[in-house]
């Protein structure tokens, strides 16, 4: 079977950031419409909430924790990222007052950008090897054979499985922006 690049993984990464714009352009107007845009204030808790248990994956995968299955967390961390950042977008709508909040939606923005190039190029790279691996032994290379005709891919998919050390700096940049809102937001709050 013959696959595209772009069919493959560029329309599967722009359709879900797609999505991810659709549902919060759809949630806000849906708030907006019913009149519950004091809900959307709120989202940013239960969002932030779903973004902080995803990281379980962060931590089983650096030993941190030693519980779960790792491929059930990578589902989750997916799925609890994506439905945070939902939530938080949906929370930020348009309304924003203050450049903290702005800047930590951008970052957060930016992070699932690079969550999803991430994930989509570390897939290709590593079916793609897989593939020549298989079609070498198919056409009777050897295991030394097949290892040195691959050496450069290898390479190639090991350096790309290397997209964490961009994706973490940015993690950590959102957390940094994202604990100044609430910061901000506990002390300016008006707790009567």
């Amino acid at each position: 079977m013959n696959h595209s690049l772009f069919f493959d993984e560029v329309l599967p990464f722009l359709l879900r950031f797609a999505v991810l714009v659709v549902a919060t352009l759809g949630g806000d107007l849906l708030l907006h419409q019913w009149q519950l845009v004091w809900v959307g204030r709120y989202l940013g808790i239960p969002g932030t909430l779903l973004i902080l248990l995803s990281l379980l994956y962060s931590m089983r995968k650096r030993g941190v924790i030693d519980k779960g299955n790792p491929r059930w967390l990578l589902k989750w961390h997916e799925w609890a990222t994506w439905m945070g950042t939902l939530m938080v977008f949906i929370h930020a709508g348009v309304h924003f007052n203050a450049i903290l909040p702005w800047l930590a939606t951008l970052a957060m923005a930016v992070n699932v950008v690079s969550g999803l190039v991430g994930r989509y190029l570390l897939d290709r790279s590593r079916r793609q090897l897989a593939a020549w691996r298989v079609e070498f032994q198919n056409q009777g290379l050897s295991d030394g054979e097949v290892e040195k005709a691959l050496f450069w891919e290898a390479v190639t998919c090991d350096w790309m499985a290397r997209w964490r050390s961009v994706h973490f700096p940015i993690s950590m940049v959102f957390a940094v922006l994202a604990l100044g809102h609430i910061a901000g937001t506990l002390l300016f709050w008006g707790w009567r």
